[in-house]
């Protein structure tokens, strides 16, 4: 029984949110407008920290490496 409800629960929010979106259409539209530019510099950040992290990873290994086989000689 629960199962359903969950549905009915579902098709009644998709429902509402398809009217609210119709109704407040401008305001959907202004609202994406505000949000997509802090959106796109936060995952710029983002990719941008993970490239550097990774870099850094990257030569940190190669000297290990290089340590190691100085090691071995």
């Amino acid at each position: 029984m629960g199962k359903y409800i969950t549905v009915l629960g579902g098709l009644i929010s998709i429902i509402v949110g398809v009217w609210g979106l119709i109704t407040w259409w401008y305001s959907f539209v202004m609202l994406l407008k505000g949000c997509v530019p802090p959106i796109l510099i936060l995952g710029g950040l983002a990719a941008l920290f993970a490239g550097i992290s990774e870099i850094k990873d990257c030569m940190q290994a190669k000297k290990e490496e290089a340590k190691n086989k100085e090691e071995k000689k």
